[in-house]
Order: structure tokens, then C-alpha cells, then sequence
């Protein structure tokens, strides 16, 4: 099967994800939401919902998908929802960054996107996910620091 786990997937257990000081994750649009292996996986977490172990933890989402109304701030903000179940700080890319602005593909400010019809990130694409990551990091060190 084309969607099978292969073995440099890679795979996070509840426990690493209990451990983790903020968290990135993507998935490839599917009808507007995110891939069915993901929902599955977050379909597990219950026990860390439970314990609170999540709690204040930063986090943000990227997406690709194969056209450019493919439906990915939809899928963006399905991967949002149990984040926020968990009680985790979601971030996205505000309209300061200029690239947001002009991007012909992908970027929202809801998390990085990209149209993948290409076999690259456009240099906006990029620059946009950069700076994504770049506040998940500054946010998870400012955190930690307060802990």
C-alpha cells in the first residue's frame, strides 16, 4: 500500500511527545483535513489529555497540497483542534512576515503550506516555514526558561 508505514517514517511515541518542549507536525492535505494515520495517531493521546502533559506547550502546523485550492487552511486548522483539546499554545505566521503577503502558493497564516505540484519549496514557501520554526523555537526556549 502506497500509505503503509515504511521504516524511516518517522514514528513518535506518547511518551516522546509527553517530553517534547514544543511541537511541529504535518500532513498532507486529504479532503481539507489532515491524513488519516495522523488522526489515528492523535486518537491516542488520551491518556496525555488526561494528565495534562501537554499543557502550555507551543506548537504550530504545515501542510502540502497538489493544487492550490486544495483545501489546506482547512487541513491546517484540523490539525489545530486537538492542540488546542490538549490545551497546547498553537502558533502560525502572523501578517508582519512580508512574504505572506506576496506568496502565489503556499503560506497562511494559520501554519506553513506549500503547493506540491513542484518538486521544491518556492523561496516564499521556504521562508515562511523558516520563520514558523523560528517562533516555535523562541517560543519553547522562552517556556522552559519560565519553568
Amino acid at each position: 500500500s502506497p500509505h503503509s508505514h515504511t521504516p524511516s517514517d518517522p514514528i513518535v511515541t506518547l511518551e516522546e511527545l509527553k517530553k517534547c518542549d514544543g511541537l511541529a507536525f504535518g500532513s498532507p492535505v486529504w479532503f481539507g483535513n489532515m491524513a488519516a494515520p495522523l488522526k489515528h495517531f492523535w486518537d491516542q493521546t488520551t491518556p496525555l489529555w488526561v494528565s495534562g502533559d501537554l499543557i502550555d506547550k507551543p506548537a504550530c502546523v504545515f501542510t502540502s497540497s497538489s493544487s492550490m485550492h486544495g483545501g489546506q487552511e482547512t487541513t491546517l486548522q484540523s490539525m489545530m483542534t486537538p492542540l488546542l483539546h490538549h490545551g497546547m499554545m498553537v502558533l502560525g505566521i502572523p501578517y508582519a512576515e512580508p512574504e505572506l503577503q506576496s506568496t502565489q502558493s503556499g503560506g497562511t497564516p494559520y501554519g506553513a503550506s506549500s503547493v506540491g505540484h513542484e518538486p521544491s519549496l518556492t523561496a516564499e514557501e521556504t521562508r515562511l516555514a523558516q520563520q514558523l520554526g523560528k517562533r516555535l523555537a523562541t517560543a519553547a526556549l522562552k517556556l522552559k526558561a519560565c519553568h
